[in-house]
């Protein structure tokens, strides 16, 4: 039935694609964030799902779609050359077929990022995009929340709609993902169009931030965390009475105290003292491996290079006897290690260069973003009264990803890739409307003069 369910509604918007093909992009969206070929039992396993939706979303623009507006811009081809300088890199691995297997999904996120902008030249298809971004992400979110609320969780132990720690479904990416797309939510109650504001669009955008914050407590991952101390700091900003705001979210919190696990407090007790955790001290091995390494090799060793780390480190070990605690340091020998920080998972697999594309994708976006809220925040109409705001919710939601991949392997995370095509074209989006402006007013302008010239000859 689950198969059945799957196939029967992608098959309904494929149709609905037909006269619609910009549809066919947010199926890939779908498709992409969810899974649903890894989901269910039996023939849509065996089903290319993702490709089927990118040939159509792809094929559809080129063919159906409407170009107008469409241009291709910096941070395009700041993935453009990363992208060819990755599959340069794969060529050259250290291990040639690991880094294929990797290779495979990090060209096409990289490439739907890049081919994205092209399609957002409408306010309703940026906001389509950022609806089905967040409702996709929401599916798992409050499957994870129902869970946590039930007595269900711990570090490793929560199972998703996927059960192989990997993509969107690993704990970590999932709390860095769910957390960041808390302000692009609140956008859409505050500003959006295909649900109009309404009590029961704000109760379900409440629930849902509630099921968001749960994700990182549910999973234990410290990085949600930070995610979620990230969110309240940038959040300050916006707020027009801080001192208010900073007494209810310390009140929340202590509220929250008496609830939490105390498997959690063990958990986030490693952050300040990441000496005494394991998958805390190897990061810090791995980084310092990692720097080592690109002095050798500054271009990078392709996918997966750390599979040539080998190192050891001191870790204390407690050990309790009666009312007595002892720790002892004992020398640790690890190999193999991934990075766990998407800054050193550049600098080893792609170097330096790869390293500085990706940093400056990321600036350049925070950059346009603050130009946007800065251009557009006192816009009065109700035509562009949404745009400084979106410009905002995606800034906080790309300074949070940054914060959660220093401590994680996610630098091309498909969904925050979508970010940053979402922030593109509202970029683009922006310049247009500039460009209309100044035409109009250039126009204007000259018939003015000429005007001016035809009265003047009439007085002579």
């Amino acid at each position: 039935m689950k198969d059945l369910f799957f196939l029967v509604f992608i098959a309904y918007v494929m149709l609905l694609g037909l006269r619609r093909p910009f549809l066919w992009v947010l199926l890939y969206i779908y498709i992409d964030i969810l899974s649903p070929q890894r989901i269910g039992y039996s023939i849509i396993t065996t089903l290319p799902l993702s490709l089927i939706a990118f040939a159509a979303a792809f094929g559809g623009w080129l063919a159906i779609d409407r170009k107008e507006g469409a241009r291709f811009t910096l941070r395009q081809g700041l993935m453009l050359a990363l992208l060819g300088y990755c599959w340069w890199t794969t060529g050259n691995a250290d291990f040639p077929e690991e880094a294929l297997t990797k290779w495979d999904w990090v060209w096409k996120a990289l490439l739907f990022a890049i081919f994205l902008p092209l399609t957002l030249t409408t306010r309703a298809r940026i906001e389509g995009l950022a609806l089905s971004l967040v409702l996709s992400v929401a599916m798992i979110v409050i499957a994870t929340g129902l869970k946590v609320v039930t007595g269900g969780g711990g570090y490793g132990e929560l199972n998703f709609f996927v059960d192989d720690n990997s993509g969107i479904y690993e704990s970590s990416t999932l709390a860095t993902v769910a957390i960041g797309l808390i302000p692009l939510l609140w956008w859409l109650v505050k500003h959006g169009t295909v649900f109009p504001k309404h009590w029961t669009v704000t109760l379900f955008a409440a629930a849902l931030t509630f099921a968001a914050l749960l994700v990182p407590i549910g999973t234990e991952a410290r990085t949600g965390l930070l995610c979620i101390a990230a969110l309240a700091v940038l959040m300050l900003r916006y707020t027009k009475r801080r001192l208010l705001f900073i007494a209810g979210a310390g009140v929340l919190g202590l509220t929250a105290l008496p609830f939490l696990p105390q498997s959690y407090y063990d958990r986030m007790a490693t952050i300040a003292e990441p000496g005494g955790d394991e998958s805390a001290s190897t990061r810090v091995a791995v980084w310092n491996w990692t720097l080592d390494y690109v002095q050798t090799k500054p271009l990078g060793g392709g996918f997966d290079a750390y599979r040539s780390n080998r190192f050891t480190y001191t870790m204390p070990v407690k050990k309790t006897e009666g009312n007595t605690t002892t720790i002892e340091y004992t020398e640790v020998e690890d190999k193999a290690r991934a990075y766990h920080s998407s800054v050193f998972e550049m600098l080893g697999e792609q170097g330096w260069p790869g390293l500085g594309l990706w940093l400056l994708l990321h600036l350049v976006g925070l950059w346009q973003m603050e130009r946007i809220q800065r251009r557009w925040k006192a816009a009065g109409e109700e035509t562009t009264r949404w745009i400084a705001p979106l410009a905002a919710a995606l800034q906080m939601g790309a300074v949070i990803y940054l914060v959660g991949a220093l401590f994680q392997g996610i630098a091309y995370q498909p969904v925050m890739l979508m970010l940053v095509g979402l922030q593109i074209g509202l970029n683009t989006y922006c310049l247009r409307i500039d460009s209309a402006r100044a035409s109009l007013a250039r126009s204007a302008s000259r018939r003015a003069a000429a005007n001016g010239q035809m009265h003047g000859a009439v007085a002579a």
